[in-house]
């Protein structure tokens, strides 16, 4: 039996809305990282720390590859690609109820000029009859050693994935096979951050996030990717309760007529559930300020992207 601890860095990369935010947040036992079935709900890196009596993995949770469409979407798929060089494992999640399509090819093509260990991860298996993991898992392994032949890889992967494990984040299922997997394929370590962390990102970033979800959630059309939240006040009052102002951005006044909704009705339900969430992470009451306000165009400029916190 092995019992020296390991630690290191694992990318988890996939399409949009492939469930790597639920896997990350399924594995650390608390909702770090928000979840919605809009796609490229992840924008930013969200760095993730799961301590175990024999390893520590850092999770960073990567915004979904995709063609870039503006500025923001750039930033996105770099963020995505540059994670592969600074990790030691790769997570690569795949939707089992999806067809393997150019968004699965272009990733393949991407990981095969790699040489760290690469677990395929079957997601959604919940939603599968058990007779169609086997031939998902085959027809990904074939894929791969395609376009590893065809690109000339001399990857140490062999042309292969290191490991395949059919899961599901959202039910928990085979979760436990992956840690397993995590503790082979990574290196021997220290113990990077105190064992009660779960995340390096600042406290301000998460309740952002957080917001922004509940705005998803609540929105539809064109208003989900339009829209940024930027957490401007946080204060700790006398009686311990916290003072947080925000602002939702949005990039037209149709939109921010849609979020405020009729009388206000649509704010105060996001105002609500991020609540909840909120005083959940930070176990405070909160009083929550929320504003909606109109930046042109804030996703192809760059200026405006950097205000938010989107840098490279």
């Amino acid at each position: 039996m092995n019992n020296k601890y390991k630690s290191g860095f694992a990318a988890v990369i996939g399409r949009p809305n492939v469930g790597k935010s639920t896997l990350i947040n399924s594995l650390i036992g608390q909702k770090i990282v928000i979840m919605s079935d809009k796609p490229q709900t992840t924008r930013n890196k969200i760095t993730c720390v799961m301590t175990e009596e024999n390893m520590q993995v850092v999770f960073i949770d990567t915004p979904g590859i995709h063609k870039p469409m503006h500025k923001l979407g750039e930033h996105m798929v770099n963020a995505a690609q540059n994670t592969l060089k600074e990790v030691d494992v790769i997570l690569f999640v795949i939707d089992a109820t999806e067809k393997i399509g150019g968004g699965e090819r272009y990733i393949m093509k991407q990981l095969q000029a790699t040489n760290k260990p690469i677990i395929l991860l079957i997601n959604k298996i919940d939603l599968l009859d058990k007779g169609r993991i086997l031939p998902i898992i085959a027809a990904y392994q074939a894929e791969y050693k395609k376009i590893c032949e065809e690109e000339g890889s001399k990857s140490k992967t062999s042309n292969k994935f290191s490991t395949v494990i059919p899961i599901s984040a959202k039910e928990k299922d085979n979760l436990p096979e992956l840690l397993k997997e995590l503790n082979t394929a990574l290196p021997e370590g220290p113990q990077y951050f105190p064992e009660d962390m779960v995340t390096d990102q600042p406290e301000r970033l998460i309740v952002a996030e957080l917001i922004r979800e509940k705005v998803l959630l609540s929105t539809r059309d064109e208003v989900p990717h339009a829209i940024a939240v930027d957490v401007e006040e946080m204060t700790t009052r006398q009686n311990k309760d916290v003072y947080i102002r925000a602002t939702i951005y949005v990039e037209r006044d149709s939109q921010k007529r849609i979020v405020i909704g009729a009388k206000g009705s649509l704010l105060k339900q996001i105002g609500a559930s991020s609540r909840a969430d909120i005083q959940n992470l930070l176990g405070s009451k909160i009083y929550l300020d929320l504003w909606v306000k109109v930046k042109k165009d804030w996703r192809d400029r760059e200026r405006l992207l950097k205000e938010l916190g989107f840098n490279d």
